[in-house]
Formats: C-alpha cells, structure tokens, sequence
C-alpha cells in the first residue's frame, strides 16, 4: 500500500469509529474500556490528542512532564477533551476537515497511527460489544509492523521465539516450524501484540500458555 492510499484508511477509520460512538450514553461513555484506568471517552480523547499535537508538540510535552510517559498522556487528553463526551467525539470526527484541528502526527509513518487507530478502537469497541471490519490490507501492515519492532508498545519482544499465523489473511512472523505456534484470525495476533489479553480466547496453538504467561494480568495501557 502507499503512503497516500494508508493515509485513506487511517482516516476512514478514524471516521468509523466517530460514527461507532455518536449514539453512545452517558454510561456508555463512562464505561471502563481496555486500556487499564481509561474510560471509552478517555480513549478517544487520546487518540484525538495523539493526532493533533506534532513533533514539536510531543517534545515539548513529553519534556515537560519529566519524561514521564503517564503524566504526558494525561495533559493531552484533557487538552483534547471536550466539555462533553459528544464535543469530544464531535472534535475527533471533525480533524482534518474545515471545521477541525488539522492532523499532526508526530510520525511521517502512516502506519502506526493506523496501528494506534485499530487497538485504541478496540479497545473500546470491544467492552461496547461493537463490532467492525478493518481494511484487510491495512491490518497486515499494522501486523507486520508490530511484529518487527517495539514502538508504542513491546509488540515484537511479546512474540519472541513464537510462531505465529493468521487463520484469516496472508500473514505470518517468526514462521520457524520449530517454534511454538499461534495461530487465529489477525485482529486477535495484533491485539495479543498490543499486550491485550482479552483476544488470547481467540487463539489456538502450543504457544498460547507462553503467550498468555508474557501477557500476565494486565489489560492494555494507552
């Protein structure tokens, strides 16, 4: 995929999940999503904030809070946050267009924020019992990135020395025959590699206690 056509995806799901969430309750809105401590407003206030701050931005930010991932992440999702759950979704829906801030992501790189848009909407999404279809094409390239490096996330030391396949689209990582295998449709791969343990029930294969033991306790972090 190009550059041009992944920055299409990214805002046709941004755009998705705006329209997932327009109808949502106020109780809804306060419901605790998978991202530990983080409500589903919460998460959409991140991804919003994540989306608009820049490079310089994120320096001056991260600095600012001591190099103190949590404390950072905090400061701007109250920056995005409206005064109601709607105006903050009503901002998300509205980046990039006329009447909304401008994208400006502190990565060249498309996929990543492709990658941030598929967790983060997941992990509301899930807890809301909503469910979408991503971009086939768009969740191999956030596959295939998670599984060669660790960025936001420790997505390639979590699948260290396992195999892993997706029962669903053309995607493997560490294809060894000798390694322990996990396998299963490639949302469930990439969210296990996201750290989020509700999609291991999802997988199957002799590698599945190890991944499980890697993952432990913990339900996702933004």
């Amino acid at each position: 995929m190009e550059r041009g056509t992944l920055e299409a995806v990214v805002g046709a799901e941004r755009r998705a999940l705006a329209d997932d969430l327009r109808s949502l309750t106020d109780t809804d809105w306060a419901r605790e999503s998978l991202c530990t401590g983080w409500s589903v407003e919460d998460v959409v206030a991140h991804l919003g904030s994540a989306m608009t701050i820049g490079t310089i931005g994120w320096m001056r930010s991260i600095l600012g809070a001591g190099l103190r991932p949590a404390v950072h992440n905090r400061r701007q999702l109250e920056r995005f946050r409206g005064a109601t759950p709607q105006d903050t979704v009503h901002r998300f829906a509205a980046l990039g267009t006329a009447e909304g801030e401008p994208v400006r992501m502190p990565t060249r790189d498309p996929v990543p924020w492709l990658g941030e848009i598929v967790v983060h909407g997941e992990d509301v999404r899930r807890p809301l019992g909503i469910d979408h279809v991503y971009s086939p094409e768009g969740l191999i390239r956030v596959a295939e990135f998670f599984a060669g490096r660790d960025y936001a996330v420790n997505s390639r030391s979590q699948i260290k020395r396992l195999r892993l396949r997706a029962t669903d689209a053309r995607f493997t990582a560490n294809d060894d025959p000798g390694l322990p295998l996990v396998e299963g449709p490639l949302l469930e791969l990439v969210m296990v590699m996201a750290g989020r343990r509700a999609y291991l029930d999802g997988l199957a294969g002799t590698g599945v206690p190890e991944l499980s033991r890697r993952l432990g306790s913990a339900a996702g972090s933004g």
